[in-house]
């Protein structure tokens, strides 16, 4: 072992001796310091020193000699080297120094004081030269502070004394340099590496100090500003050299600056540490102020000192500070930005948000609410993202290239989260949810824009599992229809920052627009919402939404069809509300939206003769390769999936709204010559007549826009403006001679000028919605061959909506649609049919159209020229061979109309059809068609063949016996067989032939079977003989044809008086047949015909047996239609549906549920109070109550009996009790009618005596008992009203609207009856969930009728009714009246803050076309409309304007009403005859027959 040890040792001396030979002593032996008197001049100097520092960078510390270089060092630190005037001396001098660090690492060869004067020179001198790229010395800077970096020689400065202020201007300078501009000459930007170095520099201080000031703190948070906006554009905030650098004070930055690239890499190099800092930072702020802010934290210290608890009460009460708010404002956004790039420093601060949550500082409060929210979804301070751009004008559409809508990257405002909150803070995430359910609205709204954001950003990227992502879209979709407008503010703001693609994947996994409760459904309620910012914000966004889609759905995106078809409809259903405001935003909406004008963006070129097929790929790059044809046929092709798209009732208010054109550009035109002829208000003569016209149709129009007085205001000035320019630019886009370019470039002219021309500045948001519902901007004659060629070739699906358009527009503007008719006579003609090859499905729509056009301008179809003979050969192979049926229809009507031979052809069509008829043979529908239009249309053709036509028609068809088959024995035929067909057109035959005759014809033995034939069917149920046995489903059929006929037979005044009352009320009765079908098909037939002005008012009195319609969507409907139409009559003072009073009562009376027991009478009251719900106002209900009271005056005219006589006083009594309860209830004062209004005869008649008149009058004829009992039914009709928001089939919570309650009117005079007995313990109705009064207390209908199948028959409204001038008959319609009057008003759907049901009917929806007031709209000069009576327009209907919500004028009472002669006249139809006149005979008394079931079997 010694040896071994000798050779150790040995060797232990071998290696020392070879460390002494490796290390290297420092060569460099001059002195850096000169004598006193004599210094080194500075050329000598900086070459020694960089002598030094290029033999110091050579050596490394395990060879340097540190015994040589501590007096190189010594001399270094003198401070006439330090201190030098210098810059040079000073850079070489710093540079040798660090690497003295570096060699003699760990232990530096200097005293603490020499250390502070190094770093001193190091931090206050060179570090601030970093910012100048060009310095000379810029690299021995750089040097510097990369050997503090890479050696951590800065760990030194910690080790000198009191050394806090200097770190703290190390954190200054540092940032400075970074955050500052490039101070160099030429421009150069500073070197990535002086970020990279600084970084480590200053992370290693804070990694190793023992502790660091705030103001440190404050430096490295201040960087975080560079992305809040607020605090970059307050003035006096941010650091004092952020003006310098205009970059830095926008958000147009491409990558984040330096300084906040620094701080973020500090925080994320040191999570901890910069945690603990941070946390101590924010709890001076976040901390107090959840407590209530810094004041109450005195406070409690002053509770602490022994003070009073009562001193500080006051303080506390008062909260935080406007200064100490916007200091929590600005410490929360920068929390926001912190947890965006930084997130592992707020691990100490979340608590302390939470806690925020819960504070009772509802500022605060929502401070915390919002912060949460941006958290979670990755903003930052400076906000979320811009708007997407959604631009439903651009061509290809952004559906089809979702590339063009996607937002550009921007380090700001991408949203960006490195880790997931929900699952790094799960009690943090679920307290942010429960603020759901916050009491405050604000609160509520923060909440809702944070849950938005969330799922716009996918939680900042990190992504949402599909559980929660479904959980968060429930709550969003509740938060559409809180209770809180606000609340529904915010959500449909929160949507409007969804990309459309994030709109179809996201909102879109939580249903469809057509799906109740889901995001878009919700959102398309809004629509309707009754707070003007709501409605309008969400149209606009909806209409954004479906423009964008609109391309994806015309290429038939499966996807995106389902989800976002249905958003036009909703938009057009919203004009069912009845609102001016949100009717022009719906025109607003549709012409800038859903069919913008600008659509599609491209200029036309010259056309060529090649052909017009659109090129789909060439206008990818925007170039201009379209012609005008085929421009014209894209913007058909949006027109058309638009129309094929929309909804039945939808539908209807876009076909109005075009309809509405012709008239409204008539009434434009009447005003701007009134404009002309104001001249500014310089007139020569005719001054005030002039004034006066002007001022009636600026009243007009101004009822139609949202805010009459500045509507009003507006438009005299336009008139006072005497713009002549505007003047012909609204012409030219009105008239139908304009193509669309020119309509859409007078527009965009116009609009500009609002612009442009002083006078008229300000008046473009009026003027602008005048002229679009004015201008032919569908209806153009540039989209009718595009339209013709959708119809003939089908593509993309859209002849059906094709054919729909051709025909409104031949119907609606035939002038339009009259340079373009030869073509469409061309596509006929090449699909006529023959004996053995029918014609093609589309004809029969085209025939439609062109059978409209004939009515209008029969000379205009071309079928009288030689060259044309095959022309009308074509209509009379469709009158005999055309499929379906109405093909045969709708050809003869263009034979009739516009033939010069039309009786050789209608003969030819009539021998043809009769000649070996048989039924079953060869287009036996067809000929039955064909004759049941020819006998109307051609009487005096088919005199001859009377009996023909009926033996046909009753034997060869109706008595035939029906075939038994398991589709005939269902409910209801969808589409009914071809028995049901023949039986149809049979009954045609004979309804027609009635219709046809003249006036001067005695008719009595013609229309007696007719009318005995329909009655049985309706009375029978549709069993049309009692031998035979009919399949259900053809008695149900039979039954509403029936019921539609006698309605269509009552349209003719001569043929009304054959219904006897008697029948009458059995027709009545079919408004409450057990099948939903029959109920909605004769409902809608009725309004429509009431509608139109054809029915006398009789007929209004069935309507108020829906009483108990189990379908809420037609009991709603004719309640608002029903409601619309009391506002159209107590705007021209009549009193139609207050005067219908008695005849309800009759109805009832004779109703197979009365009886005279309590119970029944409870039954009946729902009736009366439904019909008070109806049409009962303030104004109108002292009428209503004479009315009730004149029942009791009169005897029953339908069935001469006692019992008769008292079922009908028992319901006047009851009625009169009603009615004094609805007072009440309603606050309202009960007038007493001055007048006497008489009773019709017919269904009353006059007492045998006074006296007996006086007991009736004297006696009650109810129970005292049964009056108590009504009020609760009363109440629980007046809570019905309420509103209920409903969510996947849960009520949710709801705000009580209240209703402005008008004043009551105190009188002189009011009616005053006994008060009845009150019950002490009166007890109150329960509520049911969906509003209705509980089975306990609410009567119920005896007969037995559920709600069928939830389907709607509804036939298509394709043809015209029309007059035959000869014969003086009204063309059949097949109930399919194209005069589509109005559709019917719809009450807004069940959610909060509607439009209120009341105010919805109060006012005639704007797409009706009906009726016109003469009081409310001035008719064009010269034409003049007879007082009481409709204006008659060229289709037959009525023009009826839009009114402003008010409450209905009261009706005329002061003067006794005088009595008519033999006659009264209601809204243009006989009444019917007073009293005195003579009764019709009396039916068999089978009206009080009880039919508690009415089941056919």
């Amino acid at each position: 072992m010694a040896p071994r040890s000798r050779r150790s040792a040995a060797t232990e001396v071998v290696e020392e001796e070879e460390e002494q030979e490796n290390v290297q002593g420092l060569v460099f032996n001059k002195t850096l310091l000169g004598k006193p008197g004599r210094p080194i001049n500075v050329g000598e100097l900086l070459s020694r020193l960089k002598a030094l520092c290029d033999e110091l960078r050579g050596l490394e510390q395990e060879e340097a000699d540190r015994e040589s270089l501590v007096p190189v060092a010594k001399e270094l630190m003198h401070q006439s080297l330090l201190q030098h005037k210098d810059a040079g001396v000073r850079a070489w001098t710093a540079c040798c120094i660090v690497d003295m660090f570096r060699l003699c690492a760990p232990d530096a060869p200097y005293t603490a004081t020499q250390l502070k004067d190094i770093f001193t020179l190091i931090i206050s001198k060179l570090l601030p030269l970093l910012a100048d790229p060009s310095n000379p010395y810029n690299s021995q800077h750089l040097y510097v502070l990369r050997c503090l970096a890479e050696v951590k020689s800065i760990i030194l400065l910690t080790d000198i004394p009191s050394s806090a202020h200097l770190t703290s201007v190390l954190f200054t300078t540092c940032f400075d340099v970074l955050s500052g501009p490039s101070k160099a000459e030429s421009g150069e930007e500073l070197s990535r590496n002086v970020e990279h170095h600084m970084t480590i520099v200053l992370s290693i201080l804070i990694d190793e100090a023992p502790s660091l000031s705030p103001e440190i703190v404050d430096v490295i948070l201040a960087q975080f500003l560079w992305a809040d906006p607020i605090t970059l554009g307050a003035s006096g905030k941010g650091k004092k050299n952020a003006a310098v650098d205009n970059k830095q004070s926008t958000l147009l930055r491409k990558e984040a600056p330096p300084a906040y690239n620094m701080a973020k890499n500090i925080c994320n190099a040191c999570p901890d540490k910069m945690a603990r800092l941070i946390g101590n930072y924010f709890s001076s702020v976040i901390v107090d102020f959840t407590s209530g802010g810094s004041g109450q934290s005195k406070n409690r210290s002053r509770h602490r000192a022994g003070s009073d608890p009562d001193d500080s009460g006051d303080e506390v009460a008062k909260g935080p500070s406007d200064d100490e708010l916007n200091d929590a404002n600005k410490a929360h956004r920068l929390l926001r930005e912190l947890w965006k790039c930084a997130p592992g420093v707020l691990q100490d601060i979340v608590p302390h948000l939470q806690e925020e949550l819960g504070t009772e500082n509802v500022q605060l409060r929502q401070l915390a609410t919002e912060t949460f929210g941006d958290m979670i979804s990755g903003i930052g301070a400076a906000g979320p993202p811009p708007l997407p751009e959604l631009n439903p004008a651009a061509y290809p559409s952004q559906s089809l290239d979702s590339s063009t809508s996607r937002r550009p990257y921007n380090f700001l405002t991408t949203p960006t989260s490195t880790v997931s909150f929900s699952s790094q803070y799960p009690a943090a995430y679920e307290a942010f949810l429960q603020r759901k359910h916050d009491k405050s609205a604000i609160i509520r709204s923060s909440w809702t824009t944070g849950i938005g954001r969330i799922l716009m950003t996918s939680a900042g990227g990190v992504g949402l599992d599909s559980e929660e992502e479904q959980r968060l879209l429930k709550n969003f979709a509740e938060c559409l229809i809180d209770g809180d407008e606000r609340v529904r503010l915010a959500a449909v703001r929160a949507v409007e920052h969804f990309e459309f693609n994030d709109i179809v994947l996201k909102l879109g996994s939580n249903g469809s627009v057509s799906e109740p409760g889901s995001v878009l459904s919700n959102l398309a309620d809004r629509v309707k919402d009754k707070r003007s910012v709501i409605h309008l914000e969400s149209m606009k966004l909806l209409g954004k939404i479906w423009g964008v889609a609109a391309g994806a759905i015309a290429e038939g995106n499966e996807r995106i069809t389902n989800l976002l078809e249905p958003i036009p409809s909703r938009i057009l259903d919203a004009c069912y509300v009845n609102d001016a405001e949100i009717n022009a935003q719906v025109d607003l909406t549709l012409y800038e939206s859903l069919l913008p004008l600008s659509y599609p963006p491209m200029k036309a070129r010259a056309a060529t003769n090649g052909s017009s097929q659109v090129v789909k790929d060439s206008q990818a790059n925007g170039d201009q390769g379209y012609t005008e044809a085929e421009l014209d046929k894209l913007r058909v092709e949006r027109q058309l999936v638009l129309v094929n798209g929309l909804q039945e009732k939808a539908k209807k208010v876009f076909f109005a709204k075009q309809a509405n054109q012709a008239a409204g550009a008539t009434y434009m035109h009447s005003f701007l010559s009134l404009c002309e002829s104001y001249n500014g208000g310089v007139m020569d003569k005719g001054e005030k007549e002039t004034e006066k016209k002007l001022g009636a149709l600026i009243s007009y129009y101004a009822k139609t826009l949202p805010d009459q007085t500045r509507a009003s205001e507006e438009l005299w000035k336009f008139a006072k403006a005497h713009d002549r320019r505007s003047y012909a630019l609204i012409r030219f886009s009105t008239a139908p001679e304009s193509d669309y370019r020119k309509v859409f470039r007078s527009l965009k002219e116009f609009r500009k000028r609002f612009d442009d021309v002083q006078s008229i500045s300000g008046l473009q948001e009026t003027m602008t919605t005048l002229v679009y519902r004015a201008s032919l901007l569908c209806y153009n004659k540039s989209h009718v061959p595009a339209i013709i060629e959708y119809s003939r070739t089908d593509e993309n699906g859209l002849a059906a909506a094709a054919h729909e358009v051709l025909k409104e527009i031949s119907t609606r503007h035939p002038k339009v649609f009259s340079t373009h008719v030869k073509d469409l006579c061309k596509t006929l003609e090449s699909e006529t049919p023959t004996s053995k090859h029918p014609n093609p499905p589309g004809a029969v729509d085209n025939l439609k159209a062109c059978a409209g056009f004939a009515k209008k301008f029969p000379k205009d179809v071309p079928v009288n020229s030689k060259e044309n003979r095959k022309l009308i050969q074509s209509f009379i192979n469709f009158a005999l061979y055309g499929s379906p049926p109405k093909a045969a229809k709708h050809a003869i009507t263009i034979i009739m109309s516009s033939d010069d031979k039309k009786e050789q052809h209608a003969k030819e069509i009539l021998s043809k059809s009769l000649k070996d008829f048989e039924y079953g043979g060869d287009h036996f529908l067809t000929k039955l068609a064909a004759l049941s239009q020819l006998v109307l249309l051609g009487p005096a053709e088919c005199a001859n063949s009377g009996e023909k036509l009926i033996d046909i028609a009753v034997n060869g068809v109706l008595l035939r016996a029906h075939t038994d088959s398991p589709e005939t024995e269902v409910e209801w035929m969808e589409e009914p067989d071809e028995e049901m067909l023949a039986r149809t057109w049979a009954l045609k035959i004979i309804v027609n032939r009635l219709r046809s005759f003249p006036e001067d014809v005695e008719i009595s033995e013609v229309a007696s079977p007719v009318y005995k034939l329909l009655n049985r069917m309706v009375k029978n149920g549709g069993e049309a003989s009692a031998k035979s046995k009919t399949p259900l489903g053809h008695k149900n059929f039979q039954r509403l044809l029936a019921a539609k006929l006698l309605l269509k037979l009552s349209c003719i005044r001569r043929l009304d008086s054959y219904l006897s009352p008697a029948d009458f009320n059995e027709l009545a009765l079919v408004l409450q047949d057990s099948c939903i079908q029959i109920r909605q098909g004769f409902a809608k037939q009725l309004m429509k015909y009431l509608g139109q002005n054809r029915l006398p008012t009789r007929f209004y009195s069935i309507l108020f047996l829906l009483a108990y319609e189990p379908n809420q969507e037609l009991n709603d409907s004719a309640t608002t239609w029903i409601r619309s139409r009391r506002s159209v009559f107590a705007s021209r003072k009549e009193i139609t549906l207050e005067t219908i009073m008695p005849r309800v009562l009759s109805l009832l009376a004779h109703h197979p549920d009365f009886e005279p027991d309590s119970e029944s009478l409870k039954v009946m009251s729902k009736y009366i109070i439904f019909y008070l719900k109806s049409v009962a106002t303030q104004d109108n209900l002292s009428l209503i109550f004479h009315m009730a009271q004149r029942a009791k005056g009169v005897a029953d005219g339908i069935v001469r009996s006692e019992q008769a006589d008292q079922n009908l006083y028992i319901l006047s009594d009851l009625a009169q009790a009603l009615i004094r309860i609805w007072e009440e209830h309603n606050g309202w004062s009960l007038q007493s009618y001055p007048g006497k209004l008489k009773l019709p005869a017919g269904i009353f008649r006059q007492l045998e005596s006074h006296e007996k008149a006086q007991d009736i009058a004297d006696k009650v004829w109810i129970e005292d008992d049964l009056v108590e009992e009504l009020e609760p039914i009363v109440r629980s009709a007046l809570r019905s009203k309420k509103r209920k928001a409903h969510t996947d089939g849960e009520t949710r919570a709801k705000k009580k609207v209240k209703s402005d309650k008008k004043e009551r009117v105190k009188v002189d005079r009011p009616v005053k009856t006994p008060k009845r007995k009150k019950r002490k313990g009166r007890e109150t109705d329960d509520e049911d969930g969906d509003g209705r009064v509980a089975p306990s207390s609410e009567p119920k209908r005896k007969s037995d009728r559920r709600s069928g199948l939830n389907k709607s028959y509804i036939e298509l409204d394709s043809d015209i009714d029309e007059d035959d001038a000869e014969a003086g008959a009204e063309q059949d319609d097949e109930d399919e009246d194209s005069e589509q009057g109005s559709p019917e008003p719809e009450p807004a759907s069940d959610d909060v803050e509607m439009a209120d049901a009341e105010a919805e009917a109060e006012v005639e929806p704007e797409p009706e076309e009906a009726e016109a007031s003469e009081e409310e709209e001035p008719s064009p000069p010269p034409k003049k409309t007879p007082r009481g009576k409709a204006t008659k327009k060229s289709n037959g209907v009525a023009a009826q304007p839009k009114t402003k919500r008010a409450a209905p004028e009261p009706a005329k009472a002061s003067k006794p009403t005088p009595k008519p002669k033999g006659r009264t006249r209601t809204n243009g139809h006989a009444a019917a005859a007073v009293v005195d006149a003579p009764s019709s005979p009396a039916p068999a008394a089978n009206g009080t027959v009880r039919r508690s079931a009415r089941s056919r079997a």
